[in-house]
């Protein structure tokens, strides 16, 4: 326990030298009830202002408006295709009291409608967040949406047009809605079921809510489905991650809070926002706080719609942990070869999405439920991918596992070698890692959950930071860009050694999953096992083609790999939301801020890495050292 304590100190101590605070610091604890109703402290801090030109935000204005067939949101966008009926700013109260504001778009009549909810902090008008912010707009063209849309929802155009409601929440804390900005967790999904149970109840509502989009939406999903709200009659959960310490915030137990940090410096309240890059630093174990984190996916019972893909760093293991754990009878995955918000919005993935809400939410019998139960995409770079092949099932029932072991001559080989041997790199040197390589003697295609066994030894250090990759390299043993990217693709796995300890009751033989409750650092010349789990992957690897497999020093990913979210400058209606292209409009710009950040002083960084001196891989004779590699029979 001593020993314990001394890790958890140190790493408070290395957040605190790496994140000091000022003396104008808004960082401040809090009280943060969980799933229990029990109190533990959180710390909170202020962000952007809701006038912040980053934001992005809309005034608070409770008004109806009919925006009219063939008018427009923004220049180049879509034209409506129906006249819609929109409520804004209509307040929700939620049982604790607080009152949430919300978007409602609606058909132009007196029926009852099925709905959908896109539940997120970002704004629900422009916000923080938006695809223009994003290179090439991911890929989405302009014309493709409304442009009525929140960041990565459904489009209201596209389903009013269909008979839906589509409602836009900003959750509490929000911009306008009471209360301080909370990241998911048991608060959120009381918020949610709440707010779907409000719904039911309206005059526009036949009594059926369902819930869509990407990313934060997802992960919103994952947790409101979980408590289990009577009127949420169906999900389609587009890439999102379950459990926050395991999967973004503490992958592989090291402390990553960079990318956090990016997304909350988009978020603006009126008041405080939940400080969950400082707690990433701070509670490096999964804690309390951090249970309550982890999505109740095995409450879910009903109708599921789920997309995946495996190159998204943040969901792609979540998203698939969420359907193999998920009790509904009625569930779908299909696996996409492109990105999240360019399959989202593409034309026959919103139809197939209609087909589903239209066969839960309206009773429609449109033979939905002979819809494959699961597609998936393979990838080929350097060549075609296969997509949308029907399977039973993910992971494959016809996988066979099999190992590579690593060997001192930076090959992989079917055999463990006899002898004990030693591969190292030094921390400081230009290339801290170690390659192998693996050549296809025949074409081979590896789909699933791939795991790497170490036996690893720090010298100069008590603990090792590593991150681990697999790649497919061309017979020359150059990487292959993505066709449609441009980049090359990885699966990979993160590990801080000294959390190695392996959770039994929720691994399986091709994955660990980790228990994070504790930390056993190393004493010198200490050699131990570690076992390193790898997100899925589908890969199409032909004959002379090569698996790269990289052992090396994590280093902390740089903020700008995050996309320069407030950055872009959007002109929208002064008045009337929409307006009609043959009369004269006055129009507003703006964004065009993304350095813009609510408390420069109490920005969170990245801790330093715990590597120092030597890594030294253990290999061969009395140290199996392996790639397990899902072959597909």
């Amino acid at each position: 326990m001593t020993k314990i304590l001394k890790t958890v100190l140190a790493s408070t101590i290395s957040f605190a030298l790496c994140s000091e605070v000022s003396a104008t610091t808004t960082v401040t604890e809090l009280p943060y009830k969980i799933d229990n109703q029990k109190e533990i402290k959180v710390f909170f801090r202020k962000g952007l202002d809701i006038n912040a030109d980053r934001a992005r935000g809309a005034e608070l204005k409770q008004e109806t408006l009919l925006l009219k067939k063939g008018s427009f949101r923004r220049d180049g966008a879509k034209p409506l295709p129906c006249d819609i009926v929109f409520e804004k700013d209509v307040p929700v109260t939620l049982r604790d009291g607080t009152v949430i504001y919300v978007d409602i778009f609606r058909p132009n009549d007196n029926e009852r409608h099925p709905s959908i909810m896109a539940w997120s902090p970002y704004g629900k008008e422009i916000g923080g967040q938006h695809l223009d912010d994003v290179p090439f707009r991911s890929g989405v063209p302009l014309d493709a949406t409304s442009g009525l849309e929140k960041f990565e929802a459904p489009d209201p155009a596209f389903w009013v047009k269909y008979g839906y409601v589509i409602i836009n929440p900003d959750s509490r804390g929000a911009f306008n809605s009471e209360g301080n900005l909370i990241y998911w967790g048991s608060q959120m999904a009381r918020d949610g079921y709440d707010t779907i149970e409000w719904a039911a109840t309206q005059k526009w509502s036949n009594g059926k809510v369902g819930m869509s989009g990407n990313s934060w939406l997802t992960v919103s999903q994952w947790f409101i489905a979980g408590e289990e709200p009577p009127h949420l009659a169906a999900i389609a959960p587009w890439e999102g991650f379950v459990d926050h310490f395991r999967e973004t915030a503490n992958r592989g137990g090291i402390p990553n809070p960079v990318f956090p940090e990016a997304i909350f410096e988009t978020f603006a309240s009126r008041n405080l926002i939940e400080d969950q890059p400082r707690m990433i630093v701070t509670h490096t174990l999964l804690d309390e706080y951090w249970q309550d984190k982890i999505a109740k996916v095995e409450n879910i019972k009903i109708p599921a719609y789920v997309v995946a893909s495996y190159t998204n760093p943040v969901h792609t293991h979540g998203t698939f942990r969420g359907f193999n754990l998920i009790q509904s009878q009625n569930k779908w995955l299909r696996v996409h070869n492109t990105n999240e918000w360019f399959d989202y919005y593409q034309p026959q993935n919103m139809e197939d999405l209609k087909r589903f809400f239209d066969h839960y939410l309206k009773g429609e019998n449109n033979g939905w439920e002979n819809t494959p139960k699961v597609r998936l995409s393979i990838l080929d770079p350097g060549h075609e991918d296969i997509v949308n092949r029907v399977e039973n099932e993910f992971p494959l029932a016809r996988t066979s596992y099999q190992r590579l072991y690593l060997s001192t001559d930076s090959r992989l080989v079917t055999s463990n070698p006899k002898d004990n041997r030693k591969v190292s790199y030094y921390i400081n040197s230009d290339k801290p890692s170690a390659e192998f390589t693996y050549t296809f003697d025949k074409d081979t295609e590896i789909t699933g959950y791939m795991k790497l066994h170490l036996n690893v030894e720090a010298m100069g250090s008590d603990d090792m930071e590593l991150h681990v990759s697999v790649q497919k390299l061309s017979a020359d043993g150059d990487p292959i860009p993505d066709r449609i990217t441009g980049n090359t693709i990885t699966a990979d796995g993160y590990l801080r050694v000294s959390q190695r300890a392996v959770d039994e009751k929720l691994s399986s033989d091709y994955e660990p999953i980790l228990r994070h409750d504790h930390e056993d650092l190393l004493q010198p010349g200490e050699i131990v096992p570690v076992d390193i789990a790898i997100w899925p992957m589908g890969m199409k690897y032909h004959k002379g083609e090569k698996l790269s497999l990289k052992v090396e020093a994590y280093n902390p990913p740089s903020k700008d790999d995050v996309p320069p979210f407030g950055s872009a400058k959007i002109s929208i209606p002064q008045e009337h939301y929409t307006f009609d292209k043959e009369k004269p409009v006055n129009m507003k710009t703006i964004g065009g801020h993304n350095d813009e950040v609510g408390a420069p002083d109490d920005i969170v960084y990245a801790p330093a890495t715990r590597n120092k001196g030597k890594h030294v891989l253990h290999i061969g004779g009395n140290y199996e050292s392996y790639l397990v590699i899902p072959v597909i029979n």
